[in-house]
């Protein structure tokens, strides 16, 4: 009896194992002296992919999970200004925030005075990063990215896609 469990015992501890690998990863990270019950609205800046179809994708998926917390989507200028990114390799990224933005050359990429906020990420394939930004001060005030081992079905991709940013969302707005 003793020499069945122990194989019994290994594959059990080896499925377990392979299930956390395929398991979503989500991170979330906020301003802490943002006031988030003020933003109401949302809209679009940008969604970047390799893969057009899944610039619809992202967007409904995002919408879906804002729209249940009671925002609205508007098509411009709203309360909070989404920007979106699915990572087709392994990638580290630094990003560089302004406070006190001038200018017009955009969000993140500098041409403006004030100081600056520098952050490191490691993201792999397959990882969506969500970032909201205070529409009004250009400021960024909320990141959630999620990732999961993508499958040969698109359909499988799709589900796998919304369930994540499902839970990417499950705490937002954060609590005070």
């Amino acid at each position: 009896m003793r020499s069945t469990r122990k194989p019994l015992s290994i594959m059990v501890v080896a499925i377990s194992l392979a299930t956390i690998s395929f398991a979503q990863e989500i991170r979330t990270d906020y301003d802490r002296n943002a006031n988030f019950s003020r933003y109401k609205t949302f809209s679009f800046e940008k969604i970047q992919t390799q893969n057009q179809l899944w610039v619809d994708r992202i967007a409904s998926a995002v919408s879906a999970a804002l729209t249940a917390k009671g925002l609205s989507r508007v098509s411009l200028d709203g309360d909070i200004s989404i920007v979106a990114v699915e990572m087709t390799k392994d990638q580290q990224t630094l990003d560089t925030f302004y406070d006190n933005f001038e200018g017009g050359w955009g969000w993140r990429w500098g041409g403006g005075f004030g100081e600056s906020t520098k952050t490191t990420d490691t993201y792999g394939v397959g990882t969506v990063v969500i970032d909201l930004f205070d529409a009004k001060s250009k400021k960024l005030i909320w990141r959630g990215s999620e990732s999961n081992a993508f499958s040969g079905k698109s359909s499988k991709n799709i589900k796998n896609l919304d369930k994540g940013v499902e839970k990417l969302f499950k705490d937002y707005p954060p609590k005070a």
